[in-house]
């Protein structure tokens, strides 16, 4: 945890930045993943007065596929966190839909794959509600032995099917890379589709150029590569550290010691590639104590950053 001498030592050294590095490298506002059963006035309010600026919430699929539910209640549910965020002064900046293995875009079994996009066009309708910018999808669950290809032509059926409504929501599409740093799962399954650079590139040339990027920073080793190969097709991030080889999501590592990113590499790749959405964390909660330790990491990677930058002017 930061002590407040810490922290008036950051927001003093970032004061100090030079104003042309600032203009060169603007700041990236800060978000952090929700749930959707955490989506109430007084937790936005508290994450705002934090430094947190947009959200990104996940959606389970139980309130949509429980048959007590009536569409007039999930519609009241979602104004309702409509009306917190904007009561808050938050962005509802991404939707994280469902997935799993009954819930995966990609399978190879046409009825499942059916299913999975009737619930994800159910889930859609209601998301206009919320009114978000991006909504994320993940590609597949875990595969079938030597099913890539077939796989890989199931996710962009169900992708051109799914489009056009999130299109109609206002919103755009992205696609989340996957944990992968060894093909195999076990002797049954092989790891999600996107699971590599590589793959990542492959799949994403037969996209709809108007269907993007989301990096998992937790999901990969050196996620600066992914990002430099996805380039402006990069709209979202889920930032947490890790080894890319487990779901860690732990804080970065200069606020943690844990995981291997390299922050400053990964912020120069995003600059790079012209990214302006948010610094969306998606860190395990017992990762850190308060929203504010989330905001204030933010800034400690950023003044290292820029130190770095003027280090080699």
């Amino acid at each position: 945890m930061f002590t407040k001498i810490k922290c008036l030592f950051v927001l003093l050294a970032i004061i100090a930045i030079s104003a042309s590095g600032k203009e060169k490298y603007p700041p990236l506002r800060v978000g952090c993943s929700i749930g959707f059963n955490a989506v109430d006035y007084n937790r936005l309010k508290t994450m705002k007065e934090a430094g947190i600026d947009c959200i990104e919430i996940s959606l389970g699929a139980g309130i949509f596929t429980n048959k007590e539910k009536s569409d007039e209640e999930i519609t009241a549910r979602m104004k309702s966190a409509r009306q917190a965020a904007d009561s808050a002064g938050i962005e509802i900046w991404s939707i994280h839909m469902p997935f799993g293995k009954e819930i995966d875009l990609s399978q190879s079994d046409e009825t499942i794959r059916q299913s999975t996009v009737a619930l994800q066009r159910r889930i859609l309708r209601f998301c206009k509600i919320l009114q978000p910018r991006v909504i994320l999808f993940h590609p597949s669950w875990y595969l079938g032995l030597n099913e890539r290809p077939k796989r890989i032509a199931q996710l962009l059926r169900s992708v051109n099917e799914l489009n056009p409504l999130v299109k109609e929501a206002g919103a755009i599409m992205v696609i989340e890379n996957m944990l992968g740093h060894e093909l195999l799962r076990n002797e049954k399954y092989e790891r999600p589709l996107c699971r590599t650079v590589e793959e990542v590139e492959l799949i994403m040339k037969q996209m709809p150029s108007d269907v993007y990027s989301a990096v998992d920073m937790n999901h990969i080793d050196n996620p600066e590569r992914l990002i430099e190969a996805m380039g402006n097709r990069v709209k979202t991030l889920h930032v947490s550290d890790g080894n890319g080889r487990a779901e860690c999501h732990y804080m970065p590592n200069p606020c943690s010691g844990k995981g291997d990113n390299d922050w400053n590499l990964i912020q120069q790749a995003l600059y790079n590639a012209e990214y302006t959405g948010p610094f969306m964390y998606e860190v395990n909660s017992k990762e850190y104590n308060n929203p504010q330790e989330l905001y204030e990491c933010y800034q400690m990677l950023y003044r290292a950053f820029i130190e770095s930058i003027q280090q080699k002017q």
